[in-house]
């Protein structure tokens, strides 16, 4: 036989070979779903429950780094209507205030031998602009379906959903075998040093451990997974970690008219420059790839082989991720140049310039790691690296596991009140207060039970920030169910 014969031979083999191990990776991804039952819902008076939240949502309670400039009186005030319009969380859990404004309810299980579950919510919104809002921020205006207002959807809606499934649980009888507790700082848009901070040190004081911790996070998101047409609920099973750097350089100043052959504000922009044209690197792994893993088998048949042959197709999953900033992030700490500062006169040379830059961590990745990273990629002896806000730094979290009860009684209660949507863990990019409470659970998960498609994501921090009444009946009924099979 002819070599070239011998040759095509041997390719068409390796072809058949490869088509043989694709085809039976695929037909063997097996679906990770549970099974989907009849919806539950409770009979929430939803109109009732609506106004409750538009209550709160009046209070404007913005926290601010420079604690003297904190107006404390609508939290104080805030606090006084939680009491009164929830009288029977107040009368039958045990309250305790931590730090004058973090509550923590304590609600007591009959079964001692089992470990308690911590929910968490907070108090405090980020500040709005009166300007291009269809109604006030802080009007908790209902109209339309939704209510609205600053609050409604970050975080306030959290706390007052579980507020609402407790007080419906109480009303109803229901008497929980696990301890309940619930912890709500005041301070999360800033640091959370003040509120979750100081409630985490007490419980830790207190040698608490908890079953689970669930905290804001993910959300229920339709139309932004490519091949899939259900809702996708994502279960943060990590957290990234959060670090921001001062770059800064000194030098004498003087006349712009006579400048050196690099100027201090040269000098950072060069070292700023450095650090975005070397990006982390990039790699699908952790809670990233798990969600690949739970969602590929949901795909279309296209996507279903992709994500079923990582092995080989993970380079291309790779480049395509990296194409869009908000899948890109899920695979690298992220480098984000922030803030830069030179003189304050167009005419005058700075005896100092200085830049910040934010960095979101990758489990795996460390503060001191992305410190001594970004030192070599300057490489500018003139240039001090130093931490911008240390009180705010962070690491990154442990990964929550999906093999556990915490996580499958989530899936489970998730298919129950959402049955058409698919569950899977994922990594939460943004910070939130359950880094506050790391080392008192090996299970802490983030998830806001609540419906956005990718155009309402802009919502969050954004104009026009609202929540449709049926969502948040959805919501309530979400805690009630999360509670009521947390105690099986």
């Amino acid at each position: 036989m002819k070599t070239w014969v011998k040759v095509v031979l041997c390719i068409v083999g390796v072809i058949v070979l490869l088509g043989a191990v694709i085809a039976i990776r695929t037909a063997t991804f097996a679906s990770k779903q549970l099974p989907a039952g009849a919806k539950v819902s409770y009979p929430i008076d939803i109109d009732q429950a609506a106004e409750r939240l538009s209550g709160a949502i009046k209070f404007q309670t913005l926290f601010n780094e420079d604690k003297s400039k904190v107006d404390y009186e609508p939290f104080a005030k805030q606090q006084e209507y939680l009491e009164k319009t929830y009288p029977l969380v107040y009368s039958t859990l045990e309250r305790k205030v931590i730090n004058n404004y973090g509550l923590l309810f304590t609600w007591k299980g009959s079964d001692p031998q089992k470990k308690p579950i911590l929910l968490l919510a907070h108090q405090d919104v980020v500040p709005a602009p009166d300007e291009g809002w269809k109604y006030p921020p802080f009007s908790g205006t209902i109209a339309d379906g939704y209510i609205w207002g600053r609050g409604t959807l970050d975080d306030k809606c959290t706390l007052l959903g579980m507020l609402e499934s407790i007080e419906y649980l109480i009303k109803d009888g229901f008497q929980p075998s696990r301890t309940i507790m619930l912890a709500s700082g005041f301070d999360e848009e800033v640091s959370g040093q003040e509120g979750a901070g100081k409630i985490a040190q007490y419980l830790k004081d207190q040698g608490q451990q908890f079953e689970y911790i669930t905290d804001e996070g993910d959300l229920i998101i339709s139309g932004v997974v490519p091949g899939i047409k259900a809702p996708v609920a994502l279960i943060g099973t990590a957290e990234k970690g959060y670090l921001s750097l001062e770059l800064s350089t000194e030098g004498e100043g003087g006349h712009s008219s006579m400048p050196p052959r690099q100027t201090g504000p040269g000098i950072i922009a060069a070292a700023v420059d450095k650090l975005e044209k070397n990006p982390f690197p990039g790699k699908l792994a952790g809670p990233a790839a798990q969600m690949f893993e739970y969602l590929g088998p949901e795909m279309s048949p296209l996507y279903k082989t992709i994500f079923a042959n990582m092995w080989l197709m993970g380079p291309v999953i790779e480049g395509q991720l990296a194409s869009v900033p908000s899948t890109d992030a899920t695979m690298r700490t992220t480098t984000a140049p922030t803030m830069l500062q030179g003189s304050d006169r167009e005419n005058v040379l700075p005896a100092r310039a200085w830049a910040v830059v934010n960095f979101r961590l990758m489990p795996g990745d460390t503060i001191e790691s992305v410190i001594q990273r970004e030192k070599t990629v300057i490489n500018d002896p003139r240039v001090t690296v130093k931490i911008y806000d240390e009180p705010g730094a962070n690491e990154a979290s442990p990964v929550s596991g999906t093999d556990t009860w915490a996580f499958k009684t989530f899936n489970q209660t998730i298919r129950e009140v959402f049955p058409e949507a698919l569950v899977s863990p994922a990594l939460v990019n943004s910070a939130s207060d359950s880094s506050k409470y790391i080392g008192l659970s090996p299970n802490i998960l983030r998830f806001l039970p609540q419906r956005f498609t990718g155009d309402e994501l802009a919502m969050l921090h954004g104009l026009n920030e609202k929540i449709s009444l049926s969502n948040y009946g959805e919501m309530i009924s979400f805690y009630i169910q999360l509670i009521k099979n947390s105690c099986k």
